[in-house]
């Protein structure tokens, strides 16, 4: 049976009382660095730790239960020993290990007769557990205990990872603290379904960015089509522009990053770099402004699937298959995993996977291609599946509440302004050019069919390029020239020819007016 839990043994220190000693503790946090902006970072004072203590009963319970769980399987004719307890959070596990001769099949099979005979439900087995020759049998504990971000913050783990973008997810059955990196993902989804955790989770990992990154560093795209979950997050340093609300100005927004990561690219090909990483280290050295990463996150996709299913996908499938590099992320949350929301193609394009708990195996299917999330307890309880991992991880996320994160945004504002892109504003603007209307107005559409006549061929790229337009914008000019008749149709990767030139053509009816006269 796994000891008391490992966050009771690494301690918290004191929360300080004096300037002098919060000033210390700012001092002690070895992920802050002398930055160039006036930027105050967050004490750890602002966020609530209670250490929860185990129960004198706790171990005389799990140890009833794992006498009961050996004798429940043995009446099912299944001989299977119990060599290991992990007792976590809100959930324990019971290891297995089977005697010869006997099918995993069949233990995963008894999960309901298991639930039964422990009085419990939503018992979840994991067969076998990855790099062990076990079976693990998941039960709820009778008293759960929260997961605070601050002991996560405070973890060896979160603060000797050098990533800015590295966020408290929460902690592992084992009690240790489990932190992920979002330029590793390098592309995020989470579901779950209402009161699950979901926007929890969301708020730590802001407000982890918070603790961690410099404004100059991560700049963020919050988009909040609820209006009500990301709005307190208005005008903090790290946000290129206000909180976007609007589902129209949002797919603008995708688009802008689109535009902005292929000048990334074009950057990096003129400094003769491959990746952020690599353009941020040559213009250290000499001496030139670094470029920051954008994290982009959606709360809840499902309204912005509503309004414009085929633009808001191709723009989030483009930015998935190409951005990483970049240093341009996707967080994209939904409290509806059905498949018109999460697509096969925004699937295939974003590799890691949250669930919180879903309403049924259909759903859990749909976000992590297995079941098992709809045996997840809510408040907080997700698996976790990685890029690269065959098997998600159970996690308890971290908790943060209300106040505490108005504490730490207020704080936050108090130091550096946010200095909003005029050029991502602008662009949500000329975003606006309605895209169900039947009378296409749009005033670049001449600049488009000269730049057409000049070149006698033209792609969207080049429309993109030479206008400075977003991604969707110069797509529905090609089509409305195509409409026109004036380019012809797609011919895979290759620029539309001209068929005709309107100019030319208006130029000879008028000439040939002129000789009827």
């Amino acid at each position: 049976e796994s000891a008391s839990n490992p966050s009771e043994e690494t301690s918290i220190k004191e929360i300080p009382e004096t300037k002098e000693e919060e000033k210390k503790e700012e001092e002690a946090l070895s992920f802050h660095k002398s930055e160039p902006m006036a930027y105050r970072y967050p004490p750890l004072r602002l966020l609530r730790y209670n250490p929860s203590v185990q129960e004198k009963g706790q171990r005389k319970e799990v140890q009833k239960r794992a006498d009961l769980l050996e004798a429940t399987l043995k009446e099912f004719g299944v001989l299977a020993k119990i060599t290991e307890v992990s007792v976590g959070p809100t959930v324990t596990r019971y290891e297995l290990q089977p005697e010869p001769g006997v099918k995993v099949s069949k233990i995963v099979n008894l999960s309901n007769d298991i639930a039964l005979s422990l009085a419990t439900s939503d018992v979840r087995i994991e067969a076998p557990i990855p790099g062990k020759a076990a079976v693990g049998i998941e039960v709820p504990n009778q008293t759960s205990h929260h997961v605070y971000l601050k002991e996560i913050i405070q973890s060896s783990e979160f603060k000797s990872n050098e990533s800015k973008l590295t966020f408290a997810l929460g902690k592992k059955l084992t009690g240790a603290a489990v932190v992920a990196d979002i330029s590793k993902m390098p592309h995020l989804l989470i579901a779950g379904a209402t009161g699950s955790g979901k926007s929890v989770c969301i708020n730590s990992m802001i407000i982890s960015i918070l603790y961690k990154a410099h404004p100059d560093e991560v700049k963020m795209i919050l988009i909040d089509p609820k209006m009500v979950e990301l709005n307190n997050y208005n005008g903090i340093p790290h946000l290129l522009i206000p909180v976007v609300t609007d589902p129209k100005q949002a797919s603008s927004a995708l688009n802008w990053a689109i535009k902005e990561m292929t000048e990334r690219y074009q950057a990096f090909k003129d400094a003769g770099v491959r990746d952020i990483n690599g353009y941020n280290m040559q213009a250290k050295e000499k001496g030139k402004e670094r470029m920051p990463r954008i994290v982009i996150i959606i709360d809840e996709l499902a309204d912005l699937m509503m309004v414009s299913p085929r633009e808001v996908e191709n723009a989030i499938c483009r930015l998935a298959q190409l951005a990483r590099a970049a240093g341009i992320h996707l967080v994209l949350a939904t409290q509806r995993p059905s498949v018109d929301v999460i697509t096969g193609l925004i699937k295939a394009n974003i590799p890691s996977r949250i669930s919180f708990s879903v309403s049924s195996q259909t759903d859990s299917r749909t976000i992590l291609d297995t079941g098992g999330a709809e045996k997840l307890l809510g408040s907080g309880d997700m698996l976790y599946h990685p890029v690269g991992k065959s098997k998600p991880l159970r996690v308890q996320g971290a908790f943060i509440s209300d106040e505490e994160v108005e504490q730490v945004v207020t704080h936050v504002k108090g130091g550096a302004k946010p200095e909003y892109d005029e050029q991502v504003l602008d662009e949500i603007k000329d975003g606006g050019v309605s895209v169900d209307s039947d009378d296409y107005d749009d005033d670049m559409l001449p600049k488009a069919i000269e730049l057409a006549v000049q070149y006698g061929k033209i792609s969207t790229s080049q429309l993109q390029r030479k206008l400075r337009l977003g991604y969707s914008r110069a797509g529905r000019l090609i089509d409305e020239m195509e409409e026109r008749g004036i380019i012809s149709g797609p011919q895979g990767s290759k620029p539309r020819d001209l068929l005709m030139d309107p100019l030319q053509e208006t130029k000879q009816n008028e000439e040939n007016g002129t000789k009827g006269e």
